[in-house]
């Protein structure tokens, strides 16, 4: 098996994955250790937190599986403490085809002015603000079928993993990666007699697309842990992707395990 590690850059972090390279070397199982995407892991261990998770999946893409192990807070995406090495080294030696769960992503077309197409993914969410931090206005429509003018903070567009992210704490739904579906969330809308949004989160199947038409002329983009500002944006189109992240599940934890250690017992 060719493992390939991503990290936390710090140095608790490289401890941890020294320590985990020497147990599975000793444990004699066949592993070969390897360096960027082009070597083809089989399997990706991230140590350290969801963001170290989120660059990993970006960096190797979808082909291999992803194993979480976190030295820092709880990380929705990791399963294993450090302290628990020892069990992680034993169930990937003993267990050869390891239960594996596949997580939606967010596709993305960001469409220019003059006609560019840029295709982007998330495994999270794309998160839209206008760049000066002023009302970002834009026009909603689903399914090519206009919903809303949105003025407000922003938008987001999860995934089901990334709606116990951002989208949580404006309120949006948690939605189980089993259902193959995105998410838009309104940041802080504006309300009045003037002008009227939906203010709900909304959970689109996966044979529906959200197309938003934007006003502004600049505006900050983020995709996962990918941000940058963008002129002359005719409109970005999300829809559920084709493509998803594959997790290797050694631990038997469900998703709503995960959702209470996360966010009730720690």
């Amino acid at each position: 098996m060719k493992i390939a590690t991503v990290l936390r850059n710090d140095d608790y972090t490289r401890e941890v994955e020294q320590e985990l390279k020497a147990k599975l070397r000793a444990a004699g199982g066949a592993f070969c250790f390897v360096e960027g995407p082009e070597a083809m892991p089989d399997m990706v261990i991230s140590i350290g937190g969801d963001g170290t998770m989120l660059e990993a999946v970006h960096q190797y893409g979808m082909l291999p599986a992803y194993v979480g192990i976190h030295t820092g807070h709880l990380g929705f995406y990791a399963d294993w403490r450090p302290e628990e090495l020892d069990q992680f080294v034993r169930l990937v030696i003993e267990e050869k085809n390891p239960h594996v769960v596949e997580y939606p992503t967010v596709a993305c077309q960001i469409i220019t002015k003059d006609g560019q197409v840029y295709h982007k993914w998330a495994l999270n969410e794309l998160v839209l603000r206008n760049h000066f931090l002023s009302t970002l206005v834009v026009s909603v429509y689903i399914n090519g079928v206009e919903l809303e003018t949105f003025r407000g903070d922003g938008l987001i567009v999860s995934s089901p993993s990334g709606s116990t992210a951002y989208n949580k704490a404006v309120n949006g739904a948690i939605v189980h990666p089993s259902f193959e579906a995105i998410q838009l969330s309104e940041i802080a809308s504006i309300n009045n007699q003037a002008y009227r949004t939906i203010n709900s989160s909304l959970v689109l199947p996966k044979h529906h697309e959200v197309e938003l038409f934007v006003k502004n002329p600049e505006i900050m983009i983020g995709l996962d842990r990918e941000q940058g500002v963008w002129k002359d944006v005719h409109s970005i189109v999300c829809r559920v992707g084709t493509g998803k992240i594959r997790f290797a599940r050694y631990k038997k934890l469900t998703f709503w395990s995960r959702v209470r250690n996360s966010f009730i017992t720690g």
